[in-house]
């Protein structure tokens, strides 16, 4: 975990060293990682658009014959979640349950608007998983909780196992009806970008690993979730050197 760990600061000191990247390049890194990060962000979730697909709704507004409308929304929703988090990212506030809020909101927007930007009222399982989330009872003082964790204790961590865990324990708490990942590896990629660091991207080959170290996580042992958001970011900061 630490040689990852120290592999990390090093390229992004070599990244530093090379910044300001150029308006062109900073343009199409953005892009890139606008449809790569939406796309396999709601793949995961079982979203059927394609690669392709979504970068033809995100960059000419079409609609793919034979998909929902609750997909295309997902797609665009997600793209202006992205714009949301990077702007927060350039602010220097600490993170509020109103952000978090505001970021769901974003995520559902017209699919759900109900549900939007709200916590759960009601019980909720997770399909595949033995995890049973917290009561919704507990939910608000949870959410309360877990943002002076991150606003105080976490800031101990390094940014990438802070974001890493900020990620965990957000879908730990499973705070909303839906669109618990999501936002969670939005809020992930909030705090990288803030700290320097390219957003990483969890992708939808990697599902069923992805989904076997959050099962450990939640049974106490978070270091292959750490392991596996590390290698995410290595492979965003190689792709943002090599350009």
């Amino acid at each position: 975990m630490k040689s990852i760990l120290q592999r990390l600061v090093e390229k992004k000191a070599r990244l530093n060293a090379r910044r300001p990247l150029s308006a062109s390049a900073a343009a199409r890194l953005k892009d890139y990682f606008d449809v790569e990060w939406t796309y396999h962000s709601n793949a995961i979730e079982g979203s059927t658009l394609t690669l392709r697909e979504t970068e033809v709704v995100l960059h000419d507004g079409l609609t793919i014959g034979g998909k929902t409308l609750r997909e295309h929304l997902e797609a665009t929703n997600h793209k202006q979640a992205i714009d949301f988090v990077e702007a927060l990212a350039r602010e220097a506030e600490s993170l509020t349950e109103h952000n978090l809020r505001q970021i769901h909101a974003l995520v559902l927007k017209g699919i759900d608007d109900e549900e939007a930007g709200r916590y759960r009222r009601g019980q909720v399982r997770i399909s595949g998983s033995e995890f049973i989330p917290p009561d919704p009872s507990a939910v608000p003082g949870l959410m309360r909780d877990f943002i002076a964790w991150l606003t105080d204790e976490a800031q101990s961590r390094s940014p990438v196992e802070r974001a890493a865990l900020a990620h965990f324990r957000l879908v730990d708490i499973h705070p909303f009806t839906d669109g618990n990942g999501r936002t969670a590896r939005l809020l992930m990629n909030l705090i990288l970008i803030r700290a320097g660091y390219p957003p990483a991207v969890v992708r939808q080959e990697e599902r069923l690993r992805y989904y076997e170290a959050l099962d450990q996580a939640h049974a106490g042992n978070t270091d292959l979730f750490v392991m596996m958001m590390a290698e995410a970011v290595e492979k965003s900061l190689d792709i943002f050197l090599a350009a």
